[in-house]
């Protein structure tokens, strides 16, 4: 169909308006509202006036959608969205997932993209160095921390119970339980579940009053669970926690779990990026014993949505868990590099393009003092907070600020209140920001996550605060 490739030329206008409506985007994207107002029906409406049935021009539709895409949704790439570990995209990155949606190679197999694949793997082998996981670890790319995760959890299986990968849970002996602690990222809630373990298989360890897992709590657990005729099998560690940023006893924790002969999974989606960094790179100390990690370029290192990474420290590890022989894809003339003998996927897009390229434009120096500079930025806005009357709870720890009122009316309930305040900076469209509880108690949470995040950017956010604390507790 002429309309699913057009002729040279419309091709050419096409890539060009598309072209010329992100650069315009980027290029004032300080100047929008971090949250269009809009109500939900004017939506539904313009949906539903595409009915499918007749065609349409290609550039009418073009606008059309970089329309909705402006005015439907909140703008992460902004730099006063203190959000969801959401940063502002690297332009490289931009370019990278351009020529892999024009280009679209398969990234499966090595036979039918050696470069696709050849170029992941220079990335894994430079990360798994960096994360000093020895010589003989790799990895792949997925599509983001709960993939890797779910790599982790099957890894760790296949690990401990070798005839996991055929017989599946029914032929064990004793039910299979892991661990992490009360603040670990909620994708383990849905691996339990994915893996036919069931939830109650995930032991929530307690956390100190420094809310990191308690290790001590940890091994009484494990103890007990042995005790009880359970099956141990994997402890997972979190190095940059969702809710505060905050990097849990790895040394320690990868003791008990070398002591009680378990996996050691360290989930650094968020804190892996620092391992770019000289100067913060020992916030990490202890995830170089680890067995397997998961890190998340798209977050700290900003490339586009979804790039995440599965490393270990076996490459066997991953051909025991996710080796498979096919008759429809023929092998390989390099052993050991075809992806989908060593993940979840089959088929699989070139995700590493956009980490490749943003770090050869940029250079693992400047990705580092940029990542710095975040941290600093949200220290900056700790201080801010304090000066305006609020509690900071974390120490504004990796990026992360969470803070509270110490003087909140007594009849208030906190978590009204924080959201009512948090609801009324987004509903200005100044900055965005959530709630979440931390240790339990309900916080006011701000994430520095993108680059071009600016000490006005902080001002404005923290203007915003004071404004709707006023009109909200009076």
């Amino acid at each position: 169909m002429p309309s699913l490739l057009p002729d040279h030329r419309t091709r050419g206008t096409l890539l060009h308006q598309a072209a010329n409506t992100i650069n315009a985007y980027l290029e004032h994207l300080a100047e929008w509202p971090v949250v269009p107002q809009f109500n939900n029906a004017e939506l539904r409406r313009f949906l539903e006036a595409f009915e499918f049935e007749t065609p349409q021009d290609n550039r009418q539709i073009l606008a059309k959608v970089c329309q909705a895409m402006e005015r439907w949704g909140i703008h992460t790439a902004h730099p006063r969205c203190f959000g969801l570990f959401n940063p502002t995209p690297a332009f490289p990155g931009v370019l990278a997932d351009l020529l892999v949606a024009g280009y679209n190679p398969q990234a499966g197999a090595w036979h039918q993209n050696p470069f696709a694949v050849e170029t992941e793997r220079h990335l894994i082998r430079y990360f798994a160095k960096r994360f000093a996981l020895g010589e003989n670890a790799y990895g792949h790319f997925t599509s983001g921390g709960s993939e890797a995760n779910t790599t982790g959890t099957l890894v760790a299986l296949t690990r401990r119970f070798p005839d996991f990968p055929q017989h599946g849970l029914r032929g064990l002996k004793a039910q299979p339980v892991f661990y992490g602690s009360a603040e670990f990222h909620h994708s383990f809630d849905k691996i339990a579940r994915q893996c036919g373990l069931g939830r109650s298989a995930l032991r929530q360890i307690p956390v100190t009053d420094a809310d990191v897992m308690d290790v001590d709590a940890l091994a009484a657990r494990i103890r007990q669970d042995r005790q009880a005729g359970f099956a141990p099998f994997m402890v997972v560690a979190t190095a940059g926690t969702t809710n505060a940023g905050l990097v849990e006893p790895l040394t320690e924790i990868a003791a008990v779990a070398a002591q009680e002969g378990l996996h050691y999974h360290v989930d650094a989606a968020w804190g892996g990026g620092v391992i770019l960094s000289d100067a913060l790179r020992p916030l990490l100390a202890g995830i170089e014993a680890a067995d397997s990690i998961t890190f998340d370029p798209h977050k700290l290192l900003s490339v586009p949505m979804g790039a995440g990474m599965f490393l270990c420290r076996q490459h066997r590890w991953l051909g025991d868990t996710f080796g498979v022989d096919t008759d429809y894809v023929p092998d390989s003339d390099i052993d050991g590099l075809d992806n989908y003998r060593q993940s979840l996927q089959f088929s699989r897009r070139f995700i590493g393009l956009k980490l490749f390229m943003s770090l050869a434009v940029a250079g693992r120096e400047a990705y580092g003092r940029q990542i710095e500079r975040q941290f600093e930025q949200a220290q900056k806005l700790a201080e801010k907070l304090r000066t305006e009357g609020w509690h900071v709870v974390n120490g504004a720890s990796m990026g992360v600020v969470c803070c509270v009122l110490p003087d909140l009316p007594e009849n208030a309930d906190p978590g009204t209140a924080y959201e009512a305040i948090a609801s009324a900076v987004r509903q200005s469209g100044e900055a965005w920001i959530s709630t979440t509880r931390l240790g339990g108690r309900p916080v006011i949470r701000a994430c520095v996550t993108s680059y071009l995040c600016r000490e006005n950017d902080l001002d404005v956010l923290v203007n915003a605060l004071s404004r709707a604390r006023r009109e909200t507790l009076g």
